[in-house]
């Protein structure tokens, strides 16, 4: 039986920490926060309630996953899991919409035709095919193993099978998202709705590769779910289930350093002065406070990936609101850009803003989290990672976005609560509140993640910035990888 500490409490480190504890080590939880959950938090006020973190879980079965590996009762036994459906409400520029069904490949074709126009649903379909195989090509490299010594074949290998076009006399493949919804979706509106997908981890669909075509293919294939409750009920669970299997947590510990003993990790320095002495560090924390933590080690090993650190943060409104939700309405509802090359060079150069960002508007009508006769909505955006930015007149602009989606949203208003990207960073640790981006093959390796292991043996590495990288699922796979390389050893490739 080893020791083990883990810094920190976010989805990725409580996962590890549950399948470590079940295969019989003795795990230790130091958090500098007094809760769990990373950015899966909760604001409650004046009985509403709001998810400040992500607000809807794809690809549940990660989830489900862990608790069967570390009991026998079932997640549903913990959390109460809804399909959402619609999976999700489209306003476009020109007044079109569209709602697409959840997990339907017949009744989102018949949707988009029905919404966009006749073809558009075939495209949208073929769309979805290529990106199926793009799925199938790098799911386990990219999810399911830890990061492959010669990883440098998943930065080289464009999976996406785009289709043969002819431009400027020369036939070429898309090698890029913009490219794909240009040439192959060639419709505005559709190539907004494959372009949302990347928005929303703040990666330029002019750089990003076609590889990313797997983003709404997960949702497509996997369905889009919430948690009664809100998402913080799920990091409720986890931490609950880490409790029954014996993991020690100690909240307010701000640990301020690993410790190496005979070359490799040997514990962790709190801010107190004490040490606690472990056979195995599992650090799940921003690269800027690993950096901290290892007083400039190099725990990298030679030539591995190295992303650039995410530009991008969310902005987000929570509206109490009064009257019931109606009947019928959407969970979630995106209002699109008029502009799209204003709202990427506002997110990605040196404009000042968009005329118009896009934005998510969340409306759960789960009568837990409002008052009777009331309803608690969430509208967000990504803007630029920039401490210190006020953005209190673009707060302003998403309320009237918003109210595309929500009619007479303003005379409803009791009161709205803006959560920046400084109060992520304060939760997260993440400079500038920046939210990690999902490992993507192509594109030179630049969207994949350092591995779970590093180069100081006992010390490995958990969570969004890390292998496989940003977003709910990929944090709980990223814990069972982490498990898994502890457990058995650098053999360890993954579960089949």
């Amino acid at each position: 039986m080893a020791r083990i500490a883990v810094i920190g409490a976010g989805m990725g480190a409580l996962t590890a920490a549950a399948r470590l504890a079940v295969a019989g080590h003795r795990v230790a939880v130091y958090e500098r926060t007094d809760t769990y959950g990373g950015a899966l938090r909760r604001f409650e006020r004046d009985g509403f309630s709001f998810d400040t973190g992500p607000a809807l879980l794809p690809l549940p079965a990660v989830y489900r996953d862990l608790f069967v590996k570390t009991g026998k009762e079932p997640l549903e036994s913990a959390v109460e899991l809804v399909q959402v459906d619609p999976s999700s409400r489209h306003v476009f520029a020109d007044g079109t919409e569209v709602s697409l069904p959840n997990a339907s490949r017949a009744g989102v074709v018949a949707a988009l035709d029905e919404g966009l126009g006749a073809g558009a649903g075939q495209r949208w379909g073929d769309f979805l095919v290529r990106a199926r195989e793009a799925w199938d090509r790098t799911r386990r490299p990219l999810l399911e193993e830890p990061l492959w010594p010669d990883w440098q074949v998943l930065g080289e290998r464009e999976p996406y099978p785009s289709v043969p076009h002819r431009r400027l006399l020369r036939t070429r493949r898309a090698g890029t998202l913009a490219e794909v919804g240009a040439w192959e979706l060639r419709d505005p509106r559709l190539a907004a709705l494959l372009e949302s997908h990347a928005l929303l981890y703040g990666l330029d669909p002019r750089l990003t590769p076609a590889s990313a075509a797997v983003l709404p293919y997960m949702e497509h294939a996997f369905g889009t779910w919430y948690v009664r409750g809100g998402l913080r009920e799920l990091a409720r669970a986890v931490y609950e289930r880490c409790l029954a299997r014996r993991v020690e947590f100690h909240f307010g510990a701000d640990v301020t350093g690993v410790l190496e003993k005979d070359g490799r990790a040997s514990g962790v320095e709190l801010a107190d002065g004490s040490v606690a002495e472990a056979d195995v560090v599992v650090a799940g924390v921003a690269p800027g406070i690993l950096d901290r933590l290892t007083a400039g080690t190099a725990v990298r090993g030679e030539g591995e990936v190295h992303p650039q650190p995410a530009a991008i943060a969310r902005l987000t409104l929570l509206l109490a609101l009064r009257g019931a939700r109606p009947e019928g309405t959407a969970h979630r509802t995106v209002v699109h850009t008029g502009d799209r090359q204003a709202e990427w060079d506002a997110l990605f150069g040196t404009a000042a803003g968009s005329p118009s960002p896009t934005v998510a508007v969340l409306r759960p009508g789960d009568p837990r989290l409002a008052p009777a006769d009331h309803e608690a909505v969430t509208v967000t955006t990504v803007v630029p990672a920039r401490p210190g930015r006020s953005h209190d007149g673009l707060a302003d602009h998403m309320l009237t976005v918003a109210e595309r989606a929500v009619p007479g949203l303003r005379d409803r208003l009791l009161w709205r609560e803006v959560r920046t990207p400084a109060d992520i960073e304060d939760v997260t640790g993440a400079e500038g509140g920046a939210v990690p981006v999902p490992a993507l093959a192509a594109a030179g390796g630049r969207l994949l993640h350092p591995s779970n292991s590093t180069r100081v043996p006992g010390l490995f590495t958990v969570g969004g910035w890390t292998h496989p990288g940003g977003g709910l699922p990929h944090a709980g796979m990223s814990g069972a990888l982490v498990a898994g390389l502890i457990v058995e050893g650098p053999e360890f490739r993954g579960s089949q």
